[in-house]
């Protein structure tokens, strides 16, 4: 497996967000766990994701694409990554 195959973890979060807080808890076990990384991004810092995910502070995305919001849910997200992992194996 290449890096470019590896999934692209990324947390859009804002500060004072006890949400983002949260999430970054679960995503940062759930990676660790999966031996990957994630990248955490401040929305307030890029206008057109802020315009994006506005409302839905913190979002998951895996290689860009938005899979989950609000409450991360850690189950899910294994299995996402998890299904990610194999398709690149």
């Amino acid at each position: 497996m290449n890096s470019q195959q590896i999934p692209q973890v990324s947390l859009l979060t804002r500060p004072g967000c006890h949400l983002c807080d949260d999430a970054r808890e679960v995503v940062d076990r759930v990676t660790s766990e999966l031996g990957l990384g994630f990248e955490e991004i401040n929305v307030d810092e890029y206008p057109e994701l802020k315009a994006a995910h506005d409302t839905e502070i913190p979002v998951v995305r895996v290689n860009g694409v938005p899979k989950d919001f609000w409450q991360i849910n850690a189950r899910r997200l294994t299995k996402i990554l998890r299904t990610e992992l194999e398709r690149a194996a």
